[in-house]
């Protein structure tokens, strides 16, 4: 993480207020089920520490960059736990924990996840000390901003957790009394379509909570509006929750043996996950070094690519994209000026203050580079498209057009601020700079977004 990341994590630190209402729900509900199943007793003790087990590793198996992507093993033995007992008929049973149950083993071996991670980096972080030459107050920025993310981020993720699981856990009480809904007596196939109903529905309440706590944290406040997010989250989440849903009754007729059997066929697909994410993060990495390559060949100004990149994705967020359209724009930010390497001599400056012929090849060569990258091929067309008249570019184009000259015209000595600045965007009519992106890019600024 850049200083410049530390410091928008620290500007993302206070949550929205569903944020708020959703972390404070899931402690008071945390709170109930600790206290009552302390003061009770656990059903099912075996049962308990053997669900409690594979949620726990199921935390440490996370997957993503810094162990902010998903859990899969995780999320499905807290369905599985939620589930059991009234997914086999068998109410009142020894293995049918209830719901403040349910959420007080979830919790505890969600907080024992973490735990052990923390544990496992600190070991290994022995050989760490002798980098004289990184600077001490950068460093320290750093870590205390990847500190701070990282708690919020567990913070968020423990609330998420303890709410679906007590969702789901709700969501299958009924069948604990079948007097009250005699069409589910019995095994027959009325209770196997509730129970994948019951799952579908843990799937949604699972993916809206990640919608909340995610836009909470983005840096932007403009984030409000995620159209493919969901949609994009919806299917795994499914798959998870469906497979929790079959754990349950596994368990209850197999026994304890039906988790390492439902669970090692998911590891394979784990192992791919987090292979995908170490390309993905290479990836991002040798985009990172083409965008500094023209701060130190002295194309464009320290940090330019970096803040273009920030306020082209909240302005295309503004603008209703989704969440891989949003990569799209800001891995072609992160590049729009690559293409300068090739000239003779390259010479800061505004695209706008180049000749047309120069701006052209910059446009041209730069989308030849960008397609070694290996980003997706959308970005290298975006910036092949810099050159072209503004209403035959694409949005994303349009945005990065729109942005880079914002940012050309604010930074530096003598040049006009934010306000006179857009009001020059705005006096162009359309030919070079499209209105509504212009507006989109007011709004995003007036909200005190990235880059104002």
């Amino acid at each position: 993480m850049s200083p410049g990341g530390a410091a928008a994590e620290l500007r993302a630190a206070r949550p929205d207020a569903g944020a708020v209402l959703l972390l404070a729900a899931a402690a008071l509900l945390a709170a109930g089920a600790l206290g009552r199943t302390l003061a009770q007793g656990v059903t099912g003790p075996r049962t308990a520490l053997a669900f409690g087990a594979l949620i726990a590793v199921g935390e440490l198996l996370r997957c993503g960059p810094d162990r902010r992507g998903p859990a899969p093993l995780a999320a499905a033995g807290a369905v599985g736990y939620a589930f059991l007992g009234p997914a086999a008929g068998d109410p009142g049973g020894p293995d049918g924990p209830g719901v403040l149950q349910t959420v007080a083993v979830v919790l505890v071996a969600g907080l024992a996840g973490p735990a052990g991670a923390v544990l496992s980096a600190r070991s290994g972080d022995g050989g760490r000390g002798g980098r004289a030459a990184v600077d001490a107050r950068a460093a320290k920025a750093v870590e205390q901003a990847r500190a701070a993310a990282d708690a919020r981020h567990d913070r968020d993720r423990l609330g998420r957790r303890v709410l679906t699981a007590g969702f789901a856990a709700c969501c299958v009480q009924p069948l604990s009394h079948p007097e009250a809904l005699p069409v589910w007596t019995g095994g027959g196939p009325g209770r196997v379509l509730y129970l994948l109903f019951a799952a579908v529905l843990t799937a949604q309440c699972d993916t809206a909570l990640r919608a909340v706590f995610a836009r909470s944290r983005r840096e932007s406040p403009s984030g409000t509006r995620f159209p493919g997010e969901p949609r994009a989250r919806a299917a795994p989440a499914a798959a998870v929750c469906g497979t929790g849903a079959l754990l349950a009754p596994a368990v209850d007729v197999a026994g304890l043996w039906a988790l390492p059997a439902f669970c090692l066929p998911l590891l394979p697909a784990l192992y791919a996950y987090r292979r995908y994410e170490d390309v993905r993060a290479t990836c991002r990495q040798t985009i990172a070094s083409l965008a500094r390559a023209t701060e130190i060949a002295g194309c464009v100004p320290a940090g330019h690519a970096h803040r273009v990149a920030a306020l082209s994705r909240d302005v295309g967020r503004e603008l209703g994209l989704s969440g891989p359209e949003l990569d799209v724009v800001e891995y072609a930010a992160l590049l729009h000026d690559v293409g300068r390497l090739s000239l003779p001599d390259p010479a800061p400056g505004g695209a706008g203050e180049l000749p047309a012929e120069d701006r052209r090849r910059i446009a041209r060569l730069g989308g030849a580079v960008v397609r070694q990258t290996g980003v997706p091929p959308e970005v290298a067309v975006v910036v092949e498209r810099q050159a072209d008249p503004c209403p035959e570019q694409p949005l994303p184009t349009r945005i990065i057009r729109a942005v880079d000259a914002y940012d050309d015209l604010t930074d530096g000595a003598g040049r006009p601020a934010g306000a006179e600045a857009l009001d020059r965007l705005r006096r162009d009519d359309g030919e070079e700079y499209e209105p509504r992106v212009v507006d989109a890019l007011a709004r995003v600024l007036s909200r005190g977004a990235a880059g104002s």
